[in-house]
């Protein structure tokens, strides 16, 4: 294993793999990152499976099995990506237990065309914890203001929740509450709190691309300065929200009954202007208690050459705030980026999962 992750580990964050296929499961490979890179988890999107339906013939015997039958092509996808993710549960079901079930987790997430639409949410989120049928799981919801809603509710229901999508400090205090509210529910209707986890997705390279747009926009030396620098202070001011949240009488209550915090998981850690270190997201957001998914890519180049020297979140809160009062000073409209940001995640995952309906559809006519 590489002294690099391993010592990520050691600083208390639990590593993800922002991917999955039928393919990576079917060879062994995500066993292979357990054993060797340290991987305690798995994250999926619309994206990641229309990409992974694309490549070579591993949904075959499925497809032609699901056309024999006549399955329509919304039912098809069902049963295609709960199907990995289920096996990719079992995979990592070693590691859910020996943390005691912190990590060893895996995500699918809600048909994002229902991304605003809550009563629909909770229904799909109710049906995907059935059809996977593993302790081990994640529901992804986003964190729309519909999604709010729908995330107590799904906890209210036992369901554990990874929520998406998160951009905004403002949006990231109304996850949280929302948690709490379904976590309070939950242990009304009797549920083990214990048994019901939760990671709260904040994206991150995504907030860079937008800013340093608007930077390069503005163009002065002042701006063009600050470029590369508000996705790290967004995220670590997340994190003090965070512990805002964890020193809260409301959440000690919850603990006393066995809960477990919401951790916070850097998600959209690959980096995508390539004149910034390609592992940023990784070194600059080292804290206990959090979860870095990242691209196989990231992961391979943070195993090599990742600087890890201790916490490079709490220290830096001040910085965090200088610079997001930077930005605001120099023109950037927060407000309108992050909006945006929630704006254009939730297309593209549409865009990708009907991507996605189309390829199953096509699939299903040649099998």
């Amino acid at each position: 294993m590489s002294e690099i992750l391993r010592k990520l580990s050691a600083h208390g964050v639990s590593l993800w793999l922002d991917d999955i296929s039928r393919e990576r499961l079917r060879t062994g490979n995500l066993a292979e990152l357990i054993r060797d890179k340290n991987v305690v988890g798995v994250t999926s999107n619309p994206t990641i499976f229309a990409n992974a339906l694309s490549k070579g013939d591993a949904y075959a015997p499925q497809l032609h099995d699901l056309s024999v039958r006549g399955v329509d092509v919304g039912e098809a996808v069902r049963l295609i990506t709960t199907f990995d993710i289920r096996w990719a549960a079992d995979v990592l079901r070693p590691v859910y237990d020996t943390t005691g079930g912190l990590d060893g987790r895996v995500s699918i997430e809600v048909d994002p065309r229902l991304a605003r639409e809550t009563d629909k949410t909770v229904a799909e989120a109710r049906a995907l914890w059935w059809m996977v049928d593993r302790p081990n799981l994640y529901i992804k919801i986003p964190a729309t203001l519909e999604g709010l809603p729908a995330i107590t509710q799904a906890l209210a229901d036992g369901i554990s929740v990874n929520v998406t999508l998160i951009f905004s400090l403002e949006r990231y205090r109304q996850v949280m509450d929302a948690w709490l509210t379904g976590l309070e529910r939950a242990a009304q209707a009797g549920h083990d709190l214990s048994a019901v986890s939760s990671v709260a997705s904040f994206f991150v390279s995504r907030v860079d691309s937008e800013i340093d747009k608007r930077l390069e926009a503005i163009g002065t030396p002042e701006a063009l300065a600050l470029r590369g620098k508000a996705a790290v202070a967004n995220a670590r001011l997340a994190f003090a929200a965070f512990e805002d949240v964890m020193a809260s009488e409301r959440w000690q209550a919850l603990a006393a009954r066995g809960a477990r915090p919401q951790r916070p998981l850097w998600a959209s850690t690959g980096v995508k202007n390539p004149d910034y270190s390609d592992t940023l997201y990784v070194d600059e957001l080292v804290t206990a208690g959090t979860v870095n998914t990242l691209p196989e890519k990231t992961l391979t180049a943070a195993a090599d050459h990742s600087s890890v020297d201790g916490d490079t979140v709490r220290p830096f809160y001040e910085q965090a705030w200088n610079t997001m009062a930077a930005l605001r000073e120099i023109g950037i409209d927060y407000d309108d980026v992050v909006k945006v940001l929630e704006d254009e995640g939730v297309e593209k995952f549409e865009a990708s999962w009907i991507e996605l309906l189309d390829t199953v559809a096509a699939e299903l006519k040649k099998a």
